[in-house]
């Protein structure tokens, strides 16, 4: 029975580990229809481009990945040290090219005066991003929901477009 991704990631063990996302109801990520002839390849630009973009934003590195007809294979190195390392205004900023953020954030990001509470209410919000900036359920989630949206409206449908993602393979450092 497959086990909540949260109950494989042990970082303490290694930090290394092999995600695998696949399409649903015959979805092409990439490649060619044989019934229908359309070709589906310029996908793979966007899987590259999302997971560019991501490496970027997270403190989790793209080790290697492969774009397969109905399914990618991602294989990430969590650095959690880094993302300790951040300040505030560095997971704010991070966070901010994901999400709109908080009221609070926002204003803390334009240099706006905070308040004692309202500094303690960001703090409080800001260890919650920092955890989720070097989460593999948070990085898995920006790259599917993205490619998925796109899938979609270019297919004219709405839906699933993935299955949930699995972890295939847990690496362990020597």
């Amino acid at each position: 029975m497959p086990q909540p991704r949260r109950n494989q990631i042990s970082l303490i063990d290694t930090p290394y580990y092999h995600c695998v996302s696949r399409c649903v109801r015959r979805s092409f990520l990439c490649g060619t229809d044989k019934f229908t002839g359309q070709s589906y390849e310029h996908r793979r630009g966007w899987v590259e481009e999302r997971l560019l973009f991501l490496s970027s934003v997270f403190a989790i590195d793209i080790c290697a990945y492969a774009v397969m007809g109905n399914h990618t294979h991602v294989v990430l190195c969590v650095d959690k040290d880094m993302a300790e390392r951040w300040s505030m205004k560095e997971v704010i900023r991070r966070w901010h090219q994901l999400y709109q953020g908080t009221l609070l954030s926002q204003k803390y990001q334009r240099g706006g005066t905070l308040s004692k509470g309202e500094m303690m209410s960001l703090e409080e919000t800001v260890t919650i991003y920092r955890q989720r900036l070097y989460d593999i359920s948070w990085l898995m989630r920006n790259l599917n929901e993205y490619i998925a949206r796109e899938a979609n409206k270019e297919d004219k449908c709405t839906g699933r477009f993935y299955s949930p993602p699995s972890l295939a393979l847990t690496l362990r450092a020597s």
